[in-house]
């Protein structure tokens, strides 16, 4: 399945050391695309976006295997460690399907990072509840989580059409533009 599936990690501001062990877990299952780009971001001193090309859900982390899936967790959080608290590090987690899945990790204080990257897997749960088609706007092309640090949980943030952005606030979501 590796040869066909090609993932691709964009980045600027990590360790060719961080990139080379992040490189072997996903080659081992993927082609792999790599890109260092220019920093695009003022406020952070590193990014990392990586592209699955598989949608979130419990197959891919069976096939991905749950052990290699802790293993890159454990990178994510000694990246963070590295660079202590503030807005050091954003990592940009995208899985392809319909919709796309992206998780935006961009937490300040070290504590709730790691916590954020423990419960990433815990969404798996709430995806049935989340992509009912009664609850999300239609069409909807992606939807992004980001980590809310109050509820100590992954919340639904954005969602995108081909022309419509949405917020979700409170209970419901709000088109944007």
């Amino acid at each position: 399945m590796s040869e066909s599936l090609t993932t691709s990690l964009r980045y600027y501001g990590i360790s060719p050391w961080e990139i080379e062990v992040i490189y072997g877990f996903l080659n081992s299952r993927f082609r792999i695309n790599q890109e260092e780009i220019e920093p695009n971001d003022e406020s952070y001193v590193s990014f990392l976006d990586i592209y699955i090309p598989l949608p979130f859900n419990e197959e891919f982390f069976k096939w991905f295997e749950y052990k290699r899936w802790e293993k890159i967790k454990d990178v994510f959080k000694e990246m963070k460690r590295r660079r202590g608290t503030g807005n050091a590090i954003k990592i940009k987690l995208n899985f392809l399907g319909r919709p796309k899945i992206i998780f935006v990790l961009d937490i300040e204080d070290k504590r709730w990072y790691d916590n954020a990257i423990e419960k990433i897997d815990f969404v798996l749960e709430l995806l049935p509840y989340h992509l009912n088609p009664e609850k999300i706007p239609s069409d909807i092309d992606e939807i992004s989580y980001k980590f809310d640090t109050e509820t100590i949980r992954w919340r639904l943030n954005l969602a995108r059409s081909q022309d419509k952005k949405y917020k979700f606030k409170g209970n419901a979501w709000n088109v944007v533009t």
